[in-house]
């Protein structure tokens, strides 16, 4: 008995670009014993046999669901908008790495039902290829220049050429396209160029360039002798800035010795005359104030008992004052008794 057929069975794998598009192809016929409902279905079946078949997008009832796969939401759909005619084709728009996997299409009509597989891998092209210098760039050295892709699938082939000068690559280099390293054995001048690296794998390629110099040795010899030439003199005018503060500071360390050797713990000396006369001037202002009842006890103290460093002073020596006289306050008017006050004479006693 003749039943649905899926008719497109050419191609079941496919290799795509990342950001790219990609039709997966699904037409089939159907059969006049072929008069159920239609359903057409796209799953992504896992790596893991131990998981579930993940619906993707469906058409059923003359309706279509596309909200089963939130990986593949707004960037899928069928390629012909009426499914019924034959053609369960499905479109899937900017492609990314994570779509790779195996899809399946199914197509229903009771009594028949068919489908069919297809591998889909999505690829990144090569990207942000840098190219560098390893080594010294000096006639007789070997140098090497390297080529690295940043992004990109695998398998990646890295290719060098020159494209200054003579465009072919020295007869001394050696080129590893796995790895993306040229190695220049025993430089010359003639190495000097632009030289330009391409990385490839199956859907794209991408390119950088580097700027190779080859010139003579260094001489390493007078650079060191420079070096420690100059090492010396720094060394020199250093010695000779500590010395020259060192001895500043000494100067001024010995001037403030000398001129300000002043201990803060020493009173100034006291004047002799203010003494004698702030003990004379206690005495009267006290005599001011006494009664005539306590002015018998004042009268009887000697007044060789007067502490002042004046009158402990030895016979020759000469006072620093003239005598004064000091007259008695008139005592009259407040009823006190008169008293004679004590005055200096020019032998130094008191009188």
């Amino acid at each position: 008995t003749r039943s649905l057929t899926i008719t497109s069975v050419d191609q079941s794998m496919f290799e795509k670009a990342q950001g790219e598009k990609v039709t997966l192809p699904c037409t089939f016929e159907l059969s006049e014993e072929d008069e159920g409902p239609l359903d057409i279905e796209w799953v992504l079946i896992p790596a893991d046999n131990q998981k579930r078949e993940q619906i993707i997008i469906m058409y059923a009832v003359d309706r279509v669901y596309n909200h089963y796969y939130a990986g593949l939401t707004g960037r899928m759909q069928f390629t012909n908008l009426d499914p019924r005619s034959g053609d369960g084709s499905l479109d899937i728009l900017n492609l990314k790495a994570s779509d790779t996997g195996t899809y399946q299409c199914k197509v229903k009509k009771a009594p028949g039902v068919q489908s069919k597989k297809i591998q889909l891998t999505v690829l990144v092209k090569p990207a942000r290829t840098k190219c560098s210098i390893e080594g010294s760039q000096e006639i007789g050295k070997d140098v090497t220049l390297k080529c690295v892709s940043q992004e990109g699938s695998p398998l990646l082939s890295y290719d060098w050429r020159r494209i200054s000068g003579t465009q072919n690559l020295p007869a001394t280099s050696v080129l590893n396209k796995n790895t993306g390293e040229l190695l220049l054995k025993n430089a010359s001048r003639e190495y000097s160029g632009t030289y330009s690296c391409v990385a490839t794998n199956r859907v794209g390629t991408d390119e950088c360039s580097v700027e190779l110099n080859v010139t003579p040795p260094v001489n390493t010899a007078g650079i060191i002798t420079g070096a420690i030439i100059g090492t010396l003199l720094g060394l020199s005018v250093l010695c000779s800035i500590i010395f020259c503060f060192c001895k500043k500071h000494r100067e001024k360390k010995y001037e403030k010795e000398v001129h300000h050797d002043i201990r803060e713990d020493v009173p100034p000396p006291k004047s002799r005359s203010s003494t004698a006369r702030s003990y004379i001037g206690s005495n009267r202002s006290s005599l001011g104030s006494m009664s005539p009842s306590n002015m018998e006890g004042y009268t009887k103290t000697p007044y060789s008992q007067v502490p002042s460093e004046d009158f402990d002073r030895a016979p020759t020596q000469t006072p620093a004052f003239a005598p004064s006289k000091v007259a008695a306050p008139n005592l009259s008017r407040m009823g006190a008794v008169p008293v004679m006050i004590p005055a200096q004479s020019k032998d130094g006693s008191i009188v």
